[in-house]
């Protein structure tokens, strides 16, 4: 049976060499389940820069920091986010800690690789003039690039480095792994003063020990004159988790799916009291909580995807999802308070309608409940998107209005969260999973989504709200692959009391081209909430290309004119 998760054997060595202190360290984390799944192996070598006396404090701090903070990062991050937003604390504490001890010197500033092993991926990050090999069938690649700047024939200087300045750039790059393979962090010390034929010939023999690999490396480096620390970590993937998809299968299928549900059945410590909605994919119930003594929604897959592992994979993460965002203008989901038979998923009751049933009841709503509606949608969303999830499906059905005006997103059947989906699975893993209207056109051309696809899809629904129509029309039944070239229809046509300028900002949030919209939801919410002096500047769009349908209309009823008064003055003569 193929192993559930990454094995890997790991070596080092760690010497003072030429040098009267070792100033390098390195070190290694293989963390307990369900870190080890969801966060992964972490190998980190660090080299203390020689000219700040606090070089070795450095090198250890940050090894230390990285494997201590990342394993505490939220496990929905992507392992790019995780490691940078620790590399960058680490960075900011080592430089105003090197500020404070400028007049003694003991600044603090050191060199980092890392290498973080998930899934069947190596995930890189690198500052300074360390470096990574990756040795694959008998061929080493250096996967790192020495941040150096050479001033003369003779010296050069360390151009990156953490705690070297309060702005980090970090070099990030992945890998995909083989069993097999070889990776090898080696500080300057060692890099420079072991030929690659050295190493692959020490790498060779899977019968010496990874130390004792390690150790030689080190060992050839002094030999050779090194005048600097030398450590060695050597990496070799010896398993992947390769899992069936049969396995898979019978790991999501665990619970089955519950029968159909009726009022006054009991459930799991749950009173059904009456259905509230039913679709293709889901079906949603109002229960008692029998423990709790409080009102509850059950959501129960639909019978039609009893055999579809995409789908089920997606409503387990829904509640996955759920249990890690707590925000108030995001639907909570609830740990069941019993022992589950069937699957099925818990959350709050709110007392209201959905936003679809404000804009019916809303034809010529005023722009600050508008505003004040959007804040809150925005406020929900950025809580997911903080959490490295992306919605992928909001639209006016999927947002709840309760009695005092709170709303909230209610759906996350189809959440994508980045932390997972860097996990290898059989499982075939749709993108297009919103409604055609609301969905980013990128999705249709089979690229990944990203925060700019749920600022799309909300530019959407701010336009619906104040005109009632959305920004392109009805896109028909292909979406964008089979409209293609539809233009923006300028939101002044339906609603004349849209400023310009409000305007400008539902156009740029609604652009075809995620490249060309906002990239932070905050953008957005400042040029929909005040002027822009760069839409204030802009003269209209040509009517032609804003809404060529009525241009074309008005046209032909002008031509019609025309032709009727020629009749008329040539039937007088």
């Amino acid at each position: 049976m193929p192993p559930k998760n990454i094995v890997l054997t790991v070596g080092s060595c760690s010497e003072r060499g030429a040098k009267a202190e070792n100033q390098d360290f390195c070190g290694w984390l293989v963390p307990h389940e369900p870190l080890l799944t969801t966060k992964g192996i972490a190998v980190l070598l660090a080299d203390g820069v020689s000219g700040c006396d606090a070089g070795a404090e450095a090198s250890e701090y940050c090894v230390k920091g990285f494997i201590n903070d990342y394993f505490s990062t939220p496990d929905s991050w992507s392992v790019r986010l995780a490691g940078q937003k620790v590399l960058a604390a680490l960075n900011n504490w080592l430089f105003g800690e090197g500020q404070k001890r400028a007049l003694s010197r003991r600044g603090l500033v050191t060199t980092l690789s890392a290498v973080v092993f998930k899934s069947t991926t190596a995930h890189l990050f690198h500052v300074g003039d360390s470096r990574v090999s990756w040795v694959r069938q008998g061929r080493l690649e250096i996967l790192t690039r020495a941040h150096r700047v050479q001033i003369a024939p003779d010296r050069e200087y360390l151009s990156r480095a953490l705690g070297l300045d309060s702005y980090l750039e970090i070099d990030f790059r992945t890998v995909p792994l083989q069993v097999g393979d070889w990776f090898v962090l080696s500080t300057d010390g060692v890099s420079e003063h072991v030929e690659d034929n050295v190493l692959l010939e020490l790498l060779g023999s899977r019968e010496t020990p990874a130390d004792e690999i390690a150790r030689q490396i080190c060992a050839a480096a002094i030999a050779n004159h090194s005048p600097d620390n030398v450590t060695c970590v050597v990496v070799r993937v010896d398993a992947l988790p390769l899992q069936e998809a049969d396995e898979v299968f019978r790991e999501l299928t665990a619970l089955p799916f519950p029968p159909e549900l009726e009022p006054g059945m009991r459930m799991d410590g749950y009173t059904i009291q009456q259905a509230l909605h039913a679709s293709s994919t889901s079906q949603l119930y109002l229960a008692w909580d029998e423990q709790d003594g409080r009102r509850v929604v059950i959501k129960t897959p639909s019978v039609n995807y009893e055999d579809d592992p995409a789908y089920i994979e997606r409503f387990h993460h829904e509640e996955w999802a759920g249990k890690r965002i707590h925000n108030p203008h995001v639907l909570k989901v609830l740990e069941p308070g019993h022992r589950r038979r069937f699957l099925y998923v818990v959350m709050e009751h709110v007392e209201g309608h959905t936003l679809r049933h404000w804009i019916e009841e809303h034809p010529n709503p005023e722009i600050h409940a508008v505003r004040e509606i959007l804040d809150q949608i925005t406020a929900g969303l950025r809580a997911i998107h903080r959490m490295d999830m992306l919605h992928r499906d909001l639209k006016p059905e999927n947002i709840m209005m309760d009695a005092k005006g709170r709303v909230i997103l209610i759906d996350l059947g189809s959440v994508k969260i980045a932390g997972i989906a860097e996990l290898s699975t059989p499982v075939q893993r749709a993108e297009i999973l919103g409604t055609l209207d609301y969905t980013a056109p990128e999705y249709f051309h089979g690229q990944p989504g990203s925060k700019r696809s749920d600022i799309y899809s909300l530019g959407v629904i701010a336009y619906e709200m104040l005109t009632g129509k959305t920004p392109y029309g009805e896109l028909p039944k292909g979406g964008w692959k089979k409209a293609p070239n539809l233009a923006y229809t300028s939101a002044t046509l339906h609603n004349p009391m849209i400023p310009l300028w409000m305007d400008g900002a539902l156009e740029k949030a609604t652009r075809t081209d995620p490249h060309r919209r906002y990239e932070t939801l905050s953008e957005f919410l400042q040029d929909f909430s005040h002027p822009n002096a760069a839409f204030l500047n802009q003269l209209p769009a040509p009517i032609l290309e804003r809404n060529p349908l009525l241009f074309w209309r008005f046209f032909s009823l002008l031509m019609l004119f025309c032709n009727l008064l020629l009749l008329f003055l040539l039937s007088r003569r």
